[in-house]
Parts: C-alpha cells; structure tokens; sequence
C-alpha cells in the first residue's frame, strides 16, 4: 500500500520522500536531496534523514497494526549521521527489529543509491495507539 502524498503537510513535502514498497514488514523508499535541504554550510541537514527515518518506520509499523484498528506513533528515534550528502538520490530501507502487541522497534538505513555506501542509520521505537475516526474532528 503506497500511502497518498497528495495529503502530505507542508513539513513532509519538504522532503522530496518516495515509497517504492510499504509493507507491514519492509517499507523501500528513495530521496532526492540538494539545496532545498541544506545547512547553512551546504549540506543535506540531519533532519532531513531523521524526518524520513521516522516516516518510514511509522508507515510500516502502522500498517502492521491497521487490522486491530490501530495506527504506531513515534515514542523514540536515534539517529545516527554517518556521512555527509551535498546532493543526490539516496535509497532508504525500514524493517521490524521486533512487533509487539504494545510497541514496535524498527530499524532503518539510508544509503547512497549509486554505490550503498550507509548515509544515515536509525533506530524507531513506536507505540500501538487506536486509530482516531475522522468524524470525531481530529
């Protein structure tokens, strides 16, 4: 199930994010960054990667509890910044370290997509919480 970008907030659409896969178990996406994501001092910003970590993780995670009317939300994320980005396509790859009936743990990699040299790494713990109804206004 590739989620609908088209009701993105003006924070995600930021990032240039693109699911390639959404799985209850693997979700596969790509990013192209450059300027529009920088630093002060020309880089892709450690949020960029963060953003995307946890976008990842939370749709796979939710997605594996959606039957029992659930959706996960973020409680943890540790991101680890391994190498810097001026531009370019990267590749990102979430999978469940653990599913719980409560809590998920997730872990997932962000690599360079024309050598898989690792970008960024990050770590999601996500708790099971009742999926809100439209109707009630949230």
């Amino acid at each position: 199930m590739i989620p609908d970008t088209s009701k993105l907030s003006f924070f995600l659409r930021g990032l240039p994010l693109a699911f390639e896969t959404v799985e209850p178990t693997r979700v596969v996406g790509s990013m192209e960054l450059g300027p529009d994501q920088h630093t002060p001092w020309g880089v892709v910003h450690g949020g960029a990667y963060t953003t995307a970590i946890e976008s990842a993780a939370s749709l796979g995670a939710s997605l594996a509890v959606r039957h029992r009317g659930q959706f996960a939300v973020g409680v943890n994320n540790n991101t680890d910044f391994l190498r810097p980005v001026v531009s370019g396509t990267l590749r990102l790859v979430a999978e469940p370290v653990q599913q719980g009936a409560t809590q998920q743990l997730w872990q997932v990699a962000i690599t360079r997509a024309d050598d898989g040299k690792l970008i960024a790494r990050g770590q999601v713990r996500l708790q099971n919480v009742p999926l809100r109804l439209e109707e009630e206004g949230r």
